[in-house]
């Protein structure tokens, strides 16, 4: 039976939108990681001219920052002379950034623009009645984004207006999307909530959680079983991206129809047995953490407490056998090139 489809989002392209509008306002971009570069480093090439970063005192991005060719002042002092205001520092940054530097200063009639809805959605930053607050979400990593802006192409981007308190936000958030490069390829509009809601799911089912986990549970039964570890890094995980990448050209059923008769029979018979009842009952159980403010409330205890639980977790990832057979094959691809 065919499923049905919820009506599709509004799409905006480049010729929807006014890159006029980013072009006449002073931008602060708040933080320099990854994407928070890659927002100024496109929105200079799109003709905004007035960019200025804030960053901590004594921030370690300050000299890259200012190698780029941008003036770089506290978050406190980017704020108060700037039109709009892009947040590109991490979400459990959020709060505290927002109370001790961003609130005080922040201009009535400015704009307020994430990359992910996260603080909004759940509180962490609660935004006065007389500035627009804005979802501007290019769907991909920092330097791919950049690099492909720099191609000529673009992304998707997820855009949206939470509070529009000047009127234009709408077509200011369009006009920041296009700079960004995703007008190239499509500017999709919805909420921040459905934004903020459908990453943390996707991030931890699928995208981070569940592949990272499936690839190293597949690997440890076959070497637990008797196979050798590089066979099983081979079959288990350096394949995945060869066939994501076709998922990504062509999509599933398409990929399918590529590969061998034998891998799509296998994938017929065994895909909804490991991905069961019981894992869809964990899928349930994750979206209602989500959606309920549980895994946020998880987070921001474990930041406030120095993360010690993300930090004892990213260490032990690194001492999983699948890294150090990973580290062991890399090495022989290395030497191959002595």
């Amino acid at each position: 039976m065919t499923q049905s489809l919820a009506a599709p989002l509004p799409v905006f392209h480049d010729r929807d939108c006014d890159l006029s509008i980013i072009r006449g306002k002073r931008v602060a971009v708040i933080g320099y990681g990854s994407q928070g570069r890659t927002h100024a480093l496109n929105l200079r090439d799109s003709g905004v001219l007035d960019i200025v970063v804030g960053l901590k005192p004594g921030s370690a991005t300050r000299a890259k920052a200012e190698a780029d060719g941008f003036s770089c002042l506290t978050a406190g002092e980017a704020a108060a002379s700037a039109d709009v205001i892009a947040v590109m520092v991490s979400d459990e940054a959020h709060r505290d950034l927002w109370r001790d530097e961003l609130q005080p200063n922040i201009r009535a009639g400015a704009a307020l623009i994430f990359a992910h809805g996260l603080s909004v959605r759940f509180g962490l930053v609660e935004p006065g009645p007389n500035i627009d607050v804005i979802l501007a979400s290019p769907k991909g990593i920092g330097p791919r984004i950049r690099d492909l802006y720099v191609e000529g192409q673009g992304v998707f981007a997820l855009f949206g207006v939470h509070q529009d308190a000047t009127g234009g936000a709408h077509a200011l958030g369009l006009s920041y999307a296009a700079a960004l490069g995703c007008g190239r390829r499509g500017i999709l509009e919805t909420t921040f909530a459905a934004e903020c809601e459908s990453d943390l799911f996707g991030e931890q089912v699928v995208l981070c959680g569940g592949v990272g986990e499936l690839i190293d549970a597949a690997f440890l039964k076959l070497v637990d079983a008797g196979y050798p570890p590089e066979v099983a890094w081979f079959e288990c995980f350096y394949e995945v991206k060869l066939v994501t990448d076709l998922m990504f050209e062509r999509g599933i059923a398409g990929a399918f129809g590529r590969i061998s008769n034998t891998a799509e029979y296998g994938a017929y018979l065994t895909g909804p047995r490991v991905i069961g009842a019981e894992s869809r009952a964990a899928m349930d159980a994750v979206l209602a953490e989500v959606r309920s403010g549980d895994f946020v409330r998880a987070l921001m205890s474990d930041y406030d407490a120095g993360s010690p639980d993300l930090l004892a977790r990213r260490r032990a990832l690194g001492e999983r056998r699948i890294e150090q057979v990973g580290a062991h094959l890399n090495a022989v691809a290395a030497r191959a090139k002595d």
